[in-house]
C-alpha cells in the first residue's frame, strides 16, 4: 500500500512564520531592523515624537524633471585655464592671436566660466554661461567674452484638418430635420398624459 505524506509547507499553512520562530530570525536581511521606514512607527498609534513635527515624513512629494529640461553645468575656473595654457596650446585646444588667447569652452568640455584666480594675460573666451565676476576680470585684463545665445525650442503645432463644406452642410440639414420630429413626439406624449388624467 502506498502511503502519501503531506509536505511540510502544506502543514505550516496558517502559521505566521512557518516554523522559524520569531519574525526576525528568518527575514533574510541579517541583523537589520527592517526595510524602508520600519521602526519609525508607521502605524498611527506608535508614531515617534521625532516624526510628529515633520509633516512631510511619510509619502512622496514633488516630481522629477525630464532630462530634456535639465541643463548640466560643467564649470571651469580662470585659474585652471591660465595654469594649463602651454598644454592646451600644444594640444591645439586654444589658439593664440597676437597678444590674446582664443578659448572655446566647448572644445575643452565645459560650458560655464567661473572667476577664481588672477589673470595676467588677455583672453577672448566663448562660452554659454559665465559668472559676473569672471566677466569683470576678463574685461579689466583687456580681454573679451562672448556668451552664446540660447535658441528657444520651436513648438510645432499640428495643422488643423479643415472639414469639407459639403459635410458640414449635410450635418446641419440632418439636425434641422431631427428637431421637428423630437418636438412632435414631446407633444404626443403630453396629449396622452392629459387624456389619462381626464379619464381618472
Amino acid at each position: 500500500m502506498v502511503v502519501y505524506k503531506r509536505r511540510k509547507n502544506r502543514k505550516m499553512r496558517g502559521s505566521h512564520t512557518h516554523g522559524w520562530g520569531s519574525k526576525k530570525k528568518h527575514r533574510g536581511a541579517g541583523s537589520r531592523g527592517g526595510r524602508g521606514m520600519a521602526g519609525t512607527g508607521k502605524r498611527g498609534d506608535a508614531k515617534k515624537p521625532c516624526i510628529w513635527k515633520n509633516t512631510k515624513y511619510f509619502g512622496k512629494y514633488g516630481f522629477k524633471r525630464p532630462k530634456k529640461v535639465i541643463i548640466e553645468i560643467k564649470a571651469i575656473n580662470l585659474k585652471t585655464i591660465e595654469q594649463n595654457l602651454e598644454s592646451l596650446l600644444s594640444n591645439k585646444l586654444i589658439e593664440k592671436k597676437n597678444d590674446s588667447y582664443v578659448v572655446d569652452l566647448k572644445k575643452l568640455g565645459f560650458n560655464k566660466l567661473l572667476s577664481t584666480g588672477k589673470i595676467t594675460k588677455k583672453f577672448s573666451i566663448k562660452c554659454e554661461y559665465a559668472s559676473k565676476k569672471a566677466i569683470d576680470k576678463i574685461k579689466k585684463s583687456g580681454g573679451s567674452i562672448i556668451l552664446e545665445e540660447k535658441k528657444a525650442k520651436e513648438v510645432k503645432e499640428k495643422p488643423k484638418e479643415e472639414k469639407p463644406v459639403a459635410e458640414t452642410i449635410e450635418k446641419v440639414e440632418k439636425k434641422l430635420k431631427e428637431k421637428p420630429l423630437a418636438q412632435k413626439t414631446e407633444k404626443v406624449e403630453a396629449k396622452e398624459e392629459t387624456k389619462k388624467e381626464v379619464k381618472k
